[in-house]
């Protein structure tokens, strides 16, 4: 039998309210798979597609490009074949459990607490499955009830099937998709690896004067939450600066020693700041109120360490988050580091990766830069820059020596913290750095 199902903007996150349709990537009477991409979306956090959670032929496009409309809403209608139970389990999932509501059709076609797990898929599933190419029922379940699991893809991924391990045969120690492209990238000491930024749209209205037109660039959502995040930093948090210079002569030696074998192995580059972020996570331990944030009556002590990236590209800054940063040793920080780029680069991220930051870093000197005053990432108490590494003539016992020197920037919440404990913090930071030495180990 045919069955209209409508498609709606999920609920990707509690405090998403609404998402702006950035683009049809199926028309009127195309066919769609499961999982396929039917449009792309844009939040006030991250840029994503839309897969559909049915297949069959897309019959009306509900919401046109440009509109933004309430999480919940209908934005298509595709008709799919298949038994009664089939349309009801596509139904049913197509439709926001946070929204509470279903039509009468779809609960009188199937009852959820009898539908097969099987059937069932996570965002991170289908995500996974979209990455690597792969059709889920293909995949063998081990969850609950037969439902297929993240380990589950990984598994079937590391199998052979899916488009990552095409490329690859055997055991080899550097996955195909983590392959960089390393005449492609831009610097080697960063986040601002190769990358592709779409440019603002600009309009030029009119002329003026002599035959000059002003150019006017649409505000996007995710432009528009940058500045209101902005201004509420700056009219809520009373900012301090300060800042501290570290020799960074040893780690300059160990990273150069190390970088090309850690590219064979992992395929990936090591940066300098793998080995900031731990110094860094290392610091916060010793200082653990860097990692809080203020609450009118109170200061909350955040348990978990995660480290936030402000990463930059042409039209806004994203902050996607390390998870348990405090957990990680310099190589699995770095390949979050490379995870991260890529996903930002590709446009990628999801709300997940970007929520849950205490404590943000960025790395400033990847564009040259050897001084800087950060915006703090609200409501977070502080973030640090990392700025250019430049060969300085420096007094020592005495005497003048070229070393490679940087300078640590950081901005603080003065309502929490206060100049000794800062200047504790940065000291602890600096020293992390300073030990670095050729005998250092990643792993």
């Amino acid at each position: 039998m045919k069955t209209m199902t409508e498609i709606v903007v999920p609920q990707l996150a509690e405090s998403l309210v609404s998402a702006t349709i950035d683009k049809w990537l199926k028309q009127p009477g195309d066919w769609i798979d499961v999982y396929e991409p039917v449009c792309e979306i844009i939040t006030d956090k991250v840029n994503a597609e839309l897969p559909s959670t049915v297949a069959g032929k897309l019959v009306s496009i509900l919401v046109e490009k440009g509109e933004t409309v309430p999480v919940g809403t209908a934005i298509c209608i595709i008709e799919t074949e298949g038994s009664a139970d089939d349309a009801g389990i596509g139904a049913a999932e197509s439709q926001p459990i946070a929204s509470g509501e279903a039509s009468a059709s779809q609960v009188n076609e199937i009852d959820l607490q009898d539908a097969p797990m099987r059937n069932r898929f996570s965002p991170a599933v289908q995500q996974l499955a979209v990455e690597h190419a792969i059709r889920l029922t293909d995949v063998p379940g081990t969850g609950l009830g037969g439902r297929i699991t993240r380990k589950d893809v990984l598994a079937f991924v590391a199998a052979g099937g899916g488009k990552g391990n095409q490329t690859s045969s055997g055991n080899t120690a550097v996955p195909a998709a983590r392959t960089v492209d390393a005449a492609a990238q831009v610097r080697s000491s960063g986040l601002h690896l190769t990358e592709t930024p779409r440019f603002p749209k600009i309009e030029v209205e009119g002329a003026s004067g002599a035959g000059r037109g002003d150019s006017f660039i649409d505000v996007t959502p995710i432009r528009n939450t940058i500045a209101r995040n902005m201004r509420q930093s700056v009219s809520e948090i009373p900012h301090a600066w300060t800042m501290i210079e570290v020799d960074v002569t040893n780690l300059v030696l160990l990273r150069n020693k190390l970088k090309d074998d850690f590219m064979k192995r992992e395929g990936i580059n090591l940066t300098y700041l793998a080995f900031l972020l731990k110094a860094v996570v290392n610091a916060i331990k010793d200082v653990p109120i860097m990692n809080s944030m203020w609450a009118v009556d109170k200061i909350i002590v955040k348990r978990d360490i995660n480290i936030a990236l402000a990463v930059g590209t042409e039209d806004s800054v994203l902050t996607p988050v390390i998870k348990n940063a405090d957990h990680k040793n310099v190589a699995g920080l770095a390949k979050e580091i490379e995870e991260l780029a890529r996903k930002t680069r590709e446009g990628k991220l999801t709300l997940s990766d970007m929520q849950g930051g205490t404590f943000t870093v960025n790395n400033t000197g990847s564009f040259g830069s050897i001084l800087s005053y950060p915006i703090i990432n609200y409501p977070q108490a502080a973030i640090l820059t990392f700025e250019s590494i430049v060969k300085r003539p420096v007094v020592i016992n005495d005497m003048i020596a070229v070393r490679s020197m940087a300078n640590l920037c950081l901005s603080l919440d003065h309502r929490i913290l206060d100049g000794v404990i800062c200047g504790r913090f940065l000291q602890r930071v600096k020293d992390n750095l300073e030990s670095f030495n050729l005998e250092s180990k990643l792993y």
